[in-house]
């Protein structure tokens, strides 16, 4: 038996409570209810395989647990004898690797980075984008990563497994060719968001300078095109931030330096709300989501900073994104992760190119720094982060 954290476990099992729809058994329902009711301290318990819970459905009644078993990734629920199981649904935080793909590098760069959550060591190379490129966004489903946009402009979705190290695959197109998006993702409904942008990387050579307001939605279940889906409350792009709780998709900051947190729900399709602000206006900042707050970290305005901010899930708020602590050093550009634990900045400019991993806890606002704990393989800027 394996030691596992039972806040995440009933996490996982809430989670499952709140996917149930019309199509869910009577049954399963009364199981997952059950499984809330009856779990407490000892009662949670994770294995190995499904080989090594006791008794596994064999009719001898065993103490009311859970458990959870790690090879097949699926949640058992006990009462009085073992009965029935169902995969869990994942939230959007990770809980075992980061990945850092694309980025600038002194010109394009295609290189997937992965460093893991349960220790702090440096990151390994374990795959390519199919296209070099920058400024992209990131997204995250329970098994693949995805990388969308970036520049040069591009529309390419690129998608890459969790379950082994690989080269990414394209799987589809964004609406509009675009740089600078940001990104959202809804695990439980199934799709990736691509949120802004910009026409052109050089616009003004390109002798256009269109920025976008395009809320962008791709399914996780198929590879296809993205569709068009709504509009943010005002266009923007270059080093937008995106967060995803469990219900929504949010988007902060952005150029020319915005403040403004704009908010869309993954349920149904439509524009976007303004549900607060920043400290100050942001761009070239990171992102990272817990399951009650969204977090911003790096670049204020035209400045390089090492601040990171917070604003909460749970409603709109008035007034502004609150200071919680700081960055090992000024970055800007950084591609931001989030396990269940803890957000994670990785790369930036500082004023040169940064290979930091950088690491600090959503359980409390913390005073002093955020710790470094590890390296990319290759120092860069403006890539896209996706967790596992």
């Amino acid at each position: 038996m394996s030691g596992t954290d039972i806040t995440n476990l009933l996490d996982i099992v809430q989670r499952k409570i709140n996917a149930v729809d019309s199509s869910a058994s009577t049954s399963d329902l009364l199981y997952l209810l059950s499984a809330i009711r009856q779990s407490g301290e000892g009662s949670v318990f994770a294995y190995d395989s499904e080989s090594q819970i006791p008794n596994l459905l064999d009719g001898t009644p065993d103490p009311e647990m859970i458990a959870y078993t790690l090879d097949s990734d699926k949640l058992y629920f006990q009462r009085g004898s073992w009965v029935g199981k169902a995969p869990p649904i994942r939230p959007f935080q990770g809980s075992n690797y980061g990945y850092t793909s694309g980025g600038d590098a002194g010109g394009g760069s295609n290189v997937i980075d992965k460093f893991p959550f349960a220790s702090d060591v440096n990151a390994t190379d374990v795959g390519d984008l199919t296209l070099a490129r920058s400024d992209l966004a990131g997204q995250s489903s329970a098994t693949h990563g995805y990388a969308s946009g970036g520049g040069p402009a591009s529309n390419v979705i690129d998608k890459f497994t969790f379950s082994s190290d690989a080269n990414a695959t394209d799987v589809g197109d964004l609406t509009q060719s675009r740089y600078g998006p940001a990104g959202q993702s809804s695990i439980p409904n199934g799709y990736g968001y691509t949120s802004g942008g910009r026409q052109s990387y050089w616009p003004i050579a390109a002798g256009v300078d269109t920025t976008y307001d395009i809320i962008d939605k791709f399914p996780f279940s198929s590879d296809a095109n993205a569709t068009d889906v709504g509009n943010l409350t005002v266009a923007r792009e270059r080093g937008s931030t995106g967060h995803s709780s469990t219900t929504h998709g949010y988007f902060s900051g952005g150029y020319t330096p915005s403040s403004v947190i704009d908010k869309f729900s993954f349920a149904t399709d439509g524009n976007a709300t303004d549900a607060g602000d920043l400290s100050t206006g942001r761009f070239f900042a990171a992102g990272q989501s817990s399951t009650t707050h969204g977090y911003v970290s790096g670049r204020t305005g035209n400045n390089i900073t090492e601040y990171i901010e917070k604003f909460p899930f749970a409603s709109d708020f008035t007034g502004t994104a609150t200071d919680i602590g700081d960055l090992s050093n000024g970055r800007s550009a950084s591609s931001g992760q989030s396990s269940t634990a803890s957000g994670y900045i990785s790369g930036g400019w500082d004023p040169a190119m940064s290979n930091v991993i950088d690491k600090f806890p959503f359980a409390s606002d913390f005073t002093g720094n955020a710790t470094d704990v590890g390296d990319l393989t290759v120092a860069r800027k403006m890539a896209a982060g996706q967790q596992y």
